[in-house]
């Protein structure tokens, strides 16, 4: 059975549209936009191929194009890289599993039937202006498909257009003229000169210093061209006079390298080209064996071809998604029609909610102001970034009270290893649709002025959690991580829902103190080392400072950079004995860190309520641990005796103290249970001081005999087991040789054998499986373990090694968020979470609570698990932060 493009004709009459495709360039972007773990059930990686046939479908379906024609870089230099040698000579090597997938691309090309057009010793640029060029002259109508921003030369209305690719596999701009004029300022026949100007770091080709892209386009349009602008460099400032003089050369010679050649050699015209037959059989079996099941019915209607019964798609709704909006003005509607839902998908929008009526016609409902006040959705709900739904329903005194599926912490249970879990790219991953490009409708690029309606918006956004909720589930029970997500993950996203919402008390005040204080004192070290230097200098710059440290002061230089030697952190280290201009340097560093990121930083946070409400985060760390921003709350300083002072700002709400409560040596604990070594689990349950029991077991000495020295060594190895830590690393912690590092290290496994045994057992476990997991169930993919690299794949080990330890103690910590915080609520407390730090969590607890909190704390912290050894919890009350710390 056969079929074709969506126009069969002998030859292309004049008007006909044709779409010709940089093949390499859209791989590229392909590969890049999608997760590089998709893979088939063989291992076969996908992400490229998928992602470029993705795009290849909306093309037809979008434009409905005459015809498709493509073109490849080949392999063979082009006479630019024979004219200079330096071009892209500073690009990365293509990734192994982009080049894998380059002969797929080709061979969906070839299956398709899409004209291939090559030119030896040019590049597909230079294919596609000259294929670009017959088609103007044959009355043709060209769209070319980029992501190289040279084709904007090419453009010439009405017969040759851009689409350019910006991101991702559906965000595309379509340009006209008066689009690249918009774009860049100037004409696109004066592209090639403008760019000459302001040079092309992604080719390797560096512009006049200076010269960006305003001034390359005020230039151009002012001078009319290089001849223009050269002949003119008087009229120029100072400055702009003599990069202009200097570059010259540079910019003439950029010129003949970005212009692109429009008369190739090319081994076919496309005059000669006709629209291909494709078999849709072979193409189907093309997409089996590629296991594009969802992409299917995707690719049948953008190619108006007969499915014919061809099985095997397991998501029939797939395509752009529109929705369909109906607006619910008043709560007695909205309450009826959550009545007639068996489950609630939904996104929420500015002041609103979006809710799903019927996921099939693209039905959405749309309420918002006072038609959500005092909404409680009891049902099972679906959303993507449902701690803001959370906190919408939160300011209207309302709530959602079950939460079945986030989609961007199920996505991040599957792929722990992404670092962007973004709504609009996980559907594409998972389902083959895609949500519609933000723009205006003529595709023209977006400079702010298209305003997407709120409710269209979220309305899009719930449909598309309609559309993805089902497949992640179906998912997460595949990868044996529904539990996870049922019983932790999913209930935790409420609690720290609350806890934004609650935010932590700050004094003001207290803050600003800190902050008058940090800024005297970068003052006073400011001018000490004016004092020591012998004149003023911007202590900042690392341009002056080198040229102080390394040239007047004469010390001996670290590592070399590109751009000369360093005076980071670690080299002024080695120079502190040098002089003590380096010592004060250091000072002033620390300060001024914990000044501008910390002094002003937390000041900047602070709320109208007098609190700091920050984000807490559940999908970056892939080990499962929370992290925390705006603010970064759990990186306020504990070091050094000025950066604890910030914690003095920390208050509860008027008559409340803080309950600080947190895990005692979680993370070695976890050891002891998963190697379930008796001597580091004698050394927990004895009730004795466990690095001190370490150290005695490791140096072979009493306890009664362990120096503070053998102590801080054992205590370090210990820690360091935790993070994967090896002899170079002990040694460079505890500042000896290696080889003393090492002797300490095997003592360790030798008084604990078990511990090794564990380490190595688990770094087989996840080459064979091909992933880490948690005794919660948790996993975490490492398919750098394959790697030919001996050192990424010793990086690999490292990582498999420590997942698990700090994989469990984060699963631990989060069980406890979860069931401390429906305990408060359970009993009707007034006590209540606001801040969780690493392995601590802070409540507010009022005075009459106090005992019933502290039991409940401890009771709920230490059975959040069962383990070999004991969990243990310190607990402290105060009126600060620092208080209850100290």
């Amino acid at each position: 059975m056969t079929d074709t493009l969506p126009t069969e004709v002998a030859a292309l009459a004049p008007g006909s549209k044709v779409l010709l495709l940089d093949g390499n360039s859209l791989a590229y972007r392909a590969f890049f936009a999608l997760p590089p773990d998709l893979t088939t059930a063989s291992g076969q990686h996908t992400n490229a191929v998928l992602g470029f046939t993705s795009m290849l479908v909306n093309l037809v379906k979008d434009q409905k194009p005459d015809m498709v024609v493509a073109t490849f870089d080949r392999p063979e230099p082009t006479f630019r890289h024979l004219r200079n040698p330096e071009y892209k000579a500073q690009r990365d090597k293509t990734p192994d599993i982009l080049i894998q997938q380059m002969g797929l691309i080709r061979q969906l090309v070839d299956t398709l039937k899409i004209p291939t057009v090559y030119a030896t010793g040019f590049e597909a640029d230079d294919v596609i202006g000259t294929l670009a060029l017959q088609a103007r002259e044959l009355g043709l109508n060209a769209v070319i498909v980029t992501g190289d921003r040279d084709s904007y030369q090419l453009v010439n209305d009405p017969h040759i257009k851009v689409m350019y690719n910006r991101r991702g596999v559906s965000d595309y701009v379509l340009y006209d003229e008066a689009g690249i004029f918009e774009k860049t300022g100037v004409r696109p026949a004066q592209y090639p000169e403008y760019a000459a100007l302001r040079g092309d770091t992604s080719d390797n080709l560096p512009g006049i210093a200076g010269v960006g892209e305003k001034t390359a386009a005020k230039l151009i349009t002012t001078y009319g061209g290089l001849d223009g602008i050269f002949a003119n460099t008087a009229s120029q400032t100072p400055k702009l006079r003599e990069s202009l003089t200097n570059g010259e050369a540079l910019a003439r010679a950029n010129v003949e390298m970005m212009r692109i050649v429009t008369d190739c050699p090319v081994d076919q015209n496309l005059v000669d080209l006709r629209p291909g037959t494709f078999d849709v059989d072979e193409v189907k079996r093309f997409f089996d064996l590629l296991e594009f099941r969802t992409l299917w019915d995707r690719f049948t209607e953008a190619f108006g071809v007969n499915k014919n019964d061809a099985g095997g798609a397991t998501a029939a709704a797939t395509g752009v998604l529109e929705a369909e909006v109906r607006v619910v003005d008043s709560a007695f509607e909205l309450a009826a029609l959550l009545q007639s839902l068996d489950h609630v998908a939904l996104a929420h929008g500015d002041n609103g909610l979006a809710i799903v009526v019927d996921a099939a016609t693209g039905d959405v409902a749309w309420a918002h102001g006072p038609a959500i006040d005092g909404l409680v959705i009891d049902k099972p709900a679906w959303a993507h970034d449902a701690k803001s739904a959370m906190r919408l329903l939160f300011a209207h005194g309302g709530d959602i009270t079950n939460l079945v599926i986030d989609t961007a912490i199920a996505a991040y249970l599957i792929d722990p290893a992404g670092d962007r879990y973004a709504l609009g790219e996980i559907l594409t991953k998972y389902t083959g649709a895609t949500l519609p490009a933000v723009g205006s409708p003529s595709g023209q690029l977006d400079f702010g002025e298209t305003v997407v309606d709120p409710a269209v918006d979220a309305a899009r956004r719930a449909l598309a959690v309609a559309r993805l909720a089902p497949v992640l589930l179906e998912r997460l029970a595949a990868d044996g991580v529904e539990s996870l997500n049922r019983d932790m993950e999913a209930p935790l996203v409420r609690v720290l829902a609350r806890m934004e919402a609650a935010g932590v008390g700050v004094d003001a005040v207290v803050l600003r103190v800190i902050r008058d204080h940090l800024v005297a004192e970068c003052d006073r070290l400011t001018k000490e080392t004016y004092s020591i230097v012998g004149r003023e200098f911007n202590v900042n710059s690392t341009l002056q400072l080198r040229e102080i440290l390394f040239n007047e002061l004469k010390l001996v230089p670290g590592k070399k950079g590109k751009t000369g030697y360093s005076t980071d952190a670690a080299t002024l280290e080695k120079l502190r004995d040098q002089h003590p201009m380096v010592e004060l340097l250091l000072q002033y560093r620390e300060v001024e860190k914990l000044r501008s990121t910390y002094g002003e930083g937390l000041l900047n946070e602070v709320q109208s309520d007098g609190r700091i409400h920050a984000t807490f985060n559940q999908t970056v760390a892939r080990t499962g641990r929370l992290s925390s921003d705006a603010p970064n709350l759990h990186n306020i300083p504990v070091r050094s005796e000025t950066g604890r002072l910030f914690r003095t700002a920390f208050v509860p709400a008027a008559g409340c103290e803080l309950l600080v409560a947190d895990y005692n040596q979680v993370e070695l604990r976890c050891i002891a249970h998963l190697a379930n070594d008796p001597g580091l689990i004698e050394a927990f349950t004895s009730g004795r001081d466990v690095h001190t029991e370490t150290a005695s077991r490791v140096f072979g000495v009493d306890a009664a005999d362990v120096t503070h020295e053998m102590r801080a060594k054992a205590k370090m190895v210990s820690y360091g087991l935790a993070y994967g830590m090896e002899a170079y690393g002990l040694g460079q912690r505890l500042g000896i040789p290696t080889g003393e590092a090492a002797v300490i290290l095997n003592a360790y496994f030798d008084a604990f054998p078990n511990v090794k045994s564990y380490m190595e057992r688990t770094v087989v476990e996840a080459l064979n499986r091909g992933y880490t997991e948690t005794l919660f169930g948790r996993r975490r993919p490492i398919p750098e373990l394959m790697s030919d690299n001996f050192r990424v794949r010793q990086a690999a080990e490292r990582q498999a090694m420590n997942a698990g330890i700090q994989g469990l103690a984060a699963d631990i910590f989060k069980v406890a968020l979860v069931r401390l915080d429906h305990e408060l609520t359970a009993r009707k407390m007034a006590s209540r979470l606001v801040l969780q730090v690493h392995d601590e969590v802070i409540l507010e607890v009022p005075p009459h609570e106090h005992d019933a909190a502290v039991a409940l704390v401890r009771d709920t912290m230490m059975g959040a698990a069962d383990l070999t050894v004991p969990l243990d919890v310190n607990l402290a009350f105060g009126p600060t932060w620092a208080d209850a710390k100290a």
